[in-house]
């Protein structure tokens, strides 16, 4: 695959108002011909000026191989281009970012992006996920060349009698009702704190928490327990689990910390 590093590396070639010259950053040229564009790399020769002579050029996408995609993108989301580009079929996509800058990728393989597991619980808002998805929207994690996959449970389908709190609209909850002894409560390790607490016995309860239920890796995971937060090992798999309310820079600062970590390794 090729995908350059940053839309300063393409140069767009239609005409020669300098002649074969190039600005000195380029190392690839969208180049228009009749048939459409053609992908050229350029080695730029010696100089010291912006615009620079070209020392040798080779193609690397003949123009029947090249599809320029109709919608304006965010050049910095990587992963989400490199995705785009594979479901064209094409072997050569140009993108256009939403700022009129340009930049393509040849033999798109989605097999370098790596995948980062979410874990998230609904009702209320699936604050976690639904803040990654904001966040990646932005292209805010472009240069880690990942992609997230969504594992979100809806804790209605537990059946419980019980739930955690008012604010998921649920009509009995452990905030805001007594409870007589024997209801099937969806929980966590706060829940059963809470209920050992004020009623001095235990409940049967389902455990909701989305840390929990870690089964893939590299994973980021919700939990309402502010000791539990930072980089682990959970049910053998490695990730990171952020406090319940955390901030979208807090959430972005984890996979970033998640990502470096792994390359690392």
């Amino acid at each position: 695959m090729i995908f350059p590093p940053h839309c300063k590396c393409v140069g767009y070639a239609g005409n020669k108002p300098v002649g074969d010259q190039v600005y000195f950053l380029s190392q690839y040229l969208i180049h228009e011909v009749p048939e459409g564009y053609e992908i050229l790399g350029v080695e730029v020769g010696e100089g010291i000026g912006m615009m620079r002579p070209v020392k040798q050029v080779s193609l690397i996408a003949r123009a029947d191989e090249v599809f320029q995609y109709p919608e304006r993108v965010i050049l910095h989301n990587r992963g989400d281009l490199i995705l785009r580009a594979a479901d064209t079929g094409r072997r050569c996509v140009i993108f256009t970012g939403i700022d009129e800058h340009k930049t393509f990728i040849c033999d798109p393989d989605p097999g370098v992006l790596c995948t980062v597991h979410v874990y998230d619980v609904t009702p209320p808002r699936a604050h976690l996920a639904e803040t990654i998805r904001s966040l990646e929207a932005t292209g805010l994690f472009g240069e880690l060349e990942i992609r997230f996959e969504y594992h979100i449970r809806d804790i209605r389908e537990t059946g419980a009698d019980v739930f955690p709190c008012r604010a998921g609209g649920f009509s009995r909850t452990i905030d805001s009702d007594p409870l007589a002894g024997g209801e099937q409560v969806a929980g966590c390790m706060t829940a059963r704190q809470v209920l050992s607490e004020c009623y001095g016995h235990d409940f049967p309860v389902i455990d909701v928490c989305p840390a929990n239920a870690v089964d893939a890796e590299p994973f980021i995971a919700r939990c309402c327990r502010a000791e539990r937060s930072g980089l682990q090992d959970i049910n053998g798999k490695h990730g990171v689990v952020v406090h319940w309310g955390s901030s979208p820079k807090y959430i972005a600062d984890a996979v970033y910390e998640l990502i470096y970590e792994r390359k690392k390794q």
